[in-house]
């Protein structure tokens, strides 16, 4: 049964959903963003100079205390050391790196980090940040389009109006799972034939235009599961009984 033509059109604008899944993908790409600008700023930075003391301290104490213990001259080594501010433990040993790292909150194996490897930190933030912007510009674009169905015809976001009476071919595989159906039809004199794609999770409501589409429908209503090795076009379609 036809939908009745005195019915005000069903406006269908873009849904919470839609805001929502791209606000969860730009608090993402805003992390990663985060992240990686502070590991190329800070983090890596402060890593490799842990790593340089490591090394210093190893050459100037732990190797250096075994090299003076092996030439048999550690009293003259620990006074020097002393003299440093080198801290001994009870066995008149210098504390090792571990201790040492330990009392300064330090990794006891902190990892250096070339300037390249620093450099891509600051590329791959950029990255993210690019990344943010396009989904600021699709989100922009999209805020103001909608799908609007009438008791004949429904007008896509692109501004295109479809009739119901030019389609012949409903796609509704998808509907079920996904909320997407591919109306095809055509389109003028010349019958050229076009797709149109009913998004009910892009567009609130969406599935009012879909249910008005299919009571003035008569065409071929493809409603097979599709599964994940079919091919796109279907195997087996029902027509929908006028």
């Amino acid at each position: 049964m036809s939908s009745d033509s005195t019915s005000p059109p069903i406006v269908c604008p873009v849904s919470k959903w839609y805001y929502r899944r791209y606000g969860q993908m730009a608090a993402m790409f805003l992390v990663f963003a985060v992240w990686f600008y502070k590991d190329g700023a800070w983090s890596w930075p402060k890593e490799n100079a842990m790593a340089v003391e490591r090394t210093r301290y190893e050459a100037e104490v732990t190797d250096a205390f075994a090299k003076a213990k092996a030439a048999g001259a550690l009293d003259t080594w620990r006074s020097e050391a002393q003299a440093k501010g080198i801290v001994f433990n009870q066995q008149g040993e210098p504390q090792s790196w571990a201790a040492y790292a330990a009392k300064k909150g330090w990794p006891e194996k902190p990892k250096k980090r070339t300037e390249t490897e620093i450099g891509q930190q600051f590329y791959w933030s950029g990255a993210m940040g690019v990344g943010l912007l396009i989904i600021a510009g699709i989100v922009l674009l999209n805020r103001s389009k909608k799908l609007v169905g009438q008791h004949d015809h429904l007008i896509l976001p692109d501004g295109r109006r479809v009739n119901h009476a030019d389609a012949f071919r409903i796609d509704a595989r998808k509907w079920e799972n996904k909320g997407l159906a591919y109306v095809s039809y055509r389109e003028g004199a010349d019958g050229l034939v076009q797709k149109a794609v009913i998004d009910c999770l892009k567009f609130q409501d969406g599935e009012k235009v879909y249910d008005q589409l299919i009571a003035n429908f008569h065409g071929e209503l493809i409603e097979k599961r599709m599964d994940a090795d079919e091919p796109e076009e279907p195997a087996e379609s029902s027509e929908k009984a006028s």
